[in-house]
């Protein structure tokens, strides 16, 4: 089972590992840049290959949801990427609006990435100029 799991070409998501869930890493397909970490659990996976839209699990609200539905800024798939095990997943993206994270910078735009800051001590962070 595993050699088939490892080196086959059956795309079988391995949700029971997790709780029913998969770690989604939203990559930007033509800069290689990290977006977002997000959750899918098998509707929101169905949903994201339906739509090729990134849809996700939100585990603070426990609904489905797909990114831009309420900002305009959707991520279509380009590319959806598998680990070894079929446990995690890479959503490569292109960016249909400003941004990824629904927060703002200091002019009120929506960041590019949900990774805007660095560790710069083990109390503090820094902003990251993007």
């Amino acid at each position: 089972m595993k050699k088939i799991l490892e080196e086959g070409q059956d795309f079988t998501p391995q949700f029971e590992k997790r709780g029913g869930l998969l770690p989604v890493i939203v990559q930007e397909q033509n800069s290689g840049n990290v977006l977002m970490l997000g959750y899918a659990n098998e509707a929101a996976l169905q949903e994201t290959l339906e739509t090729g839209y990134a849809t996700f699990w939100s585990t603070s609200r426990n609904e489905l949801w797909t990114k831009g539905k309420t900002s305009g800024d959707y991520l279509k798939i380009t590319h959806i990427l598998t680990d070894c095990d079929q446990d995690a997943l890479v959503y490569q993206v292109t960016m249909v609006g400003a941004g990824a994270c629904h927060t703002k910078d200091e002019d009120n735009q929506a960041r590019t990435s949900c990774f805007y800051r660095k560790v710069a001590s083990a109390k503090t962070l820094e902003f990251i100029d993007k």
